[in-house]
């Protein structure tokens, strides 16, 4: 049984390459301002509702670091942009664009800061960032299955107004609960439904954008999606002790013909172990799932398809969606759903991260090598590039 859900993505989330030139003027910041001034509908709202400026140090830091993920971008160094313009109103954003354009500024549009380089906070030539956290609006209309979202609403607080209408719909985007929408579902969106669902993006029907500071298009943008009543989730960790190797070898020629309700993903990483021979240390990997249906669907299914994990009922547990989209974050068990709504991850680490796609199975020689590179990163540390695997199908 399918649903459509619709999310609103405010106008330029897709132009922000688009409209780069050099600034030319060592006046860029005042006349960008005086700009806005002119042309925004509320000019008054300038000075502290939409518009921070370098001017005002505090709260300009304030909100150009709130939504900076990775601390690699985040020093005295890093470019800072010229002015952070928060619109309410997708007149705003329209406003900003054409600013910018006359004042050859180029824009970075950031709705939740995840992107891995930072592209949507920094720049090497003056930039102005407009930054969505303010339009988050998220109605949710259950009968219909639908929902308007503002382009600045983060994926747990999407999943938490749906939860709050329905505990039978949900929304196939991805696991981390502080990514913000308009980017997600712009570069894609993969999260544990993609092989049923495929990715957020793949739901998009339609969609409010801006072309040159000019609406084009309908207003909102519609989704398509299913219905489903539980989920069972998998989390079974091996060392290298319990043939990890030849599971992991195993994993990747069957993965993607797992049935469409099974998604299964691999972490890898150090742990330690009184084996003083391998020197305290050795190479966990955590078969980690979501199942879209109920265990005694689920048993029979593995027992056809990847006998060798060994299943049983005792590794599994049966939950709501949006309490998986919890075990997946790894919350603690327990956790309210209200934890969904911060928008401050519960850590920031720097990192450097790349995605890629491996076309045929890594031998296990190959493997081997990996297994290598993990165990000289320090224990419970994974390497991001090569632990989380996933095999879609």
């Amino acid at each position: 049984m399918k649903f459509a859900f619709s999310s609103l993505i405010f106008p330029s989330i897709f132009l922000f390459l688009s409209l780069f030139s050099l600034a030319t003027s060592d006046n860029t910041h005042d006349n960008f301002l005086q700009c806005l001034s002119q042309n925004l509908s509320n000019p008054t709202s300038i000075d502290t509702n939409l518009i921070y400026s370098p001017i005002n140090e505090s709260s300009y830091l304030s909100v150009l670091n709130f939504s900076i993920q990775n601390p690699r971008f985040n020093s005295p160094s890093t470019p800072k942009p010229v002015v952070i313009v928060t619109p309410t109103l997708a007149s705003h954003v329209q406003t900003a664009i054409r600013c910018s354009s006359k004042h050859g500024v180029q824009i970075r549009i950031r709705s939740g800061g995840h992107d891995y380089e930072g592209l949507s906070y920094i720049s090497d030539v003056p930039f102005v960032i407009i930054d969505l956290f303010n339009l988050r609006t998220i109605e949710v209309d259950v009968e219909n299955r639908t929902a308007w979202i503002g382009a600045g609403a983060t994926l747990g607080e999407v999943y938490y107004r749906i939860a709050e209408k329905s505990r039978t719909l949900g929304f196939p985007a991805g696991v981390c609960p502080t990514v913000g929408v308009g980017g997600h579902l712009s570069g894609g969106g993969y999260g544990t439904m993609l092989r049923k669902y495929g990715l957020a993006a793949d739901n998009v029907i339609d969609a409010q954008t801006l072309k040159e500071g000019f609406l084009i298009g309908n207003p909102w943008e519609k989704t398509y999606f299913g219905l489903f009543a539980a989920a069972e989730e998998r989390a079974l960790e091996l060392n290298l002790e319990q043939n990890a190797t030849q599971l992991v070898h195993r994993w990747q020629q069957i993965a993607d013909k797992f049935h469409e309700d099974l998604f299964i993903r691999l972490i890898l990483q150090a742990i330690s172990t009184t084996d003083q021979d391998s020197g305290n240390k050795t190479i966990q990997v955590t078969f980690n799932s979501l199942f879209l249906g109920g265990v005694d669907r689920l048993l029979p299914l593995m027992q056809e398809s990847f006998p060798e994990l060994g299943l049983v009922r005792e590794d599994c547990t049966e939950m709501s969606w949006i309490e998986s989209t919890l075990y997946f974050e790894g919350f603690p068990s327990g956790s309210p759903l209200e934890v969904l709504l911060d928008r401050v991850p519960r850590s920031r680490l720097s990192f450097k991260a790349k995605s890629d796609y491996v076309k045929e199975p890594i031998p296990e020689t190959g493997l081997e090598g990996i297994w290598e590179m993990v165990y000289e990163e320090e224990v419970g540390r994974a390497i991001d590039h090569e632990s989380l695997w996933r095999k879609n199908g």
